[in-house]
């Protein structure tokens, strides 16, 4: 429903301080996002209500919380992979593209910028794909109560992970007291596990949801494995392995 090619929107590396308020535009995407992953969890949970009070069963409860929970861990999953490749490939010259490389580059250098943005601004992009995708994800999944439950969860995280982000840059004492109960339960994307990303060459600890799968991502080494990938198939160097710390112009590297 949500794109994690969105999970971190260029301009919230910026200065999105200088505004200090939303667009209405903005905050028309991030209403409809809301409203779009809202109805496709109600959905789930109502057609789950149904299909237990019909059996007299658990299970059907127990199927929508384990889709959900692995929708939540997809989210955290694609936006690594996401991250990493706008951190690694690609210039301000990219098509359709090219402010978000511009933008997460700019965040490795000036990361507190991001804090304190607007949530409708900060979230307008992957709002807009989840307005726009959740029709046709409800019409796909029908009534498959776990199918909506992994896709309604999946387009939650992917949606607020950018502002699961920002929090991970927030000083501890400005956060609330739940927010930072979650971080350190690794439920949230924690500030120490984001601070390892923000050190030179940015190379590790990619995903920015939960950052669950970044544990296991690093242990199996399965970015660099990716890179070499990449390299042997187009010949194509990530920016890690030469100056992460270039403001691209058009070129890779």
């Amino acid at each position: 429903m949500a794109s994690n090619s969105s999970t971190v929107r260029s301009s919230a590396h910026q200065n999105p301080s200088s505004s200090g308020y939303a667009t209405w535009q903005q905050r028309a995407w991030f209403t409809g996002g809301c409203a779009a992953v809202t109805i496709t969890l109600a959905r789930s949970v109502i057609l789950t209500a149904a299909g237990a009070g019909a059996s007299d069963s658990w299970w059907p409860w127990i199927l929508l919380v384990g889709a959900a929970v692995a929708g939540y861990v997809a989210s955290d999953f694609s936006s690594g992979i996401y991250h990493w490749a706008i951190d690694n490939y690609g210039s301000a010259a990219t098509p359709f593209f090219g402010s978000q490389v511009a933008g997460f580059l700019g965040h490795h250098h000036r990361p507190a910028e991001i804090v304190g943005e607007p949530i409708a601004s900060n979230l307008e992009i992957p709002s807009s794909y989840a307005t726009v995708a959740g029709i046709p994800i409800n019409i796909l999944c029908g009534g498959n109560a776990a199918a909506l439950g992994f896709m309604g969860a999946y387009a939650a995280a992917s949606m607020f992970g950018q502002h699961f982000h920002m929090w991970a840059h927030t000083p501890k004492g400005r956060l609330p007291a739940a927010v930072v109960a979650l971080q350190d339960a690794g439920i949230l994307l924690g500030r120490a596990d984001h601070a390892a990303h923000h050190r030179p060459p940015f190379d590790c600890n990619y995903c920015i949801v939960s950052g669950l799968c970044n544990r296991v991502l690093e242990r199996w080494r399965f970015f660099p494995a990716l890179e070499a990938a990449v390299f042997a198939a187009v010949g194509v160097r990530p920016r890690s392995w030469s100056d992460p710390s270039l403001v691209i112009n058009g070129k890779n590297n």
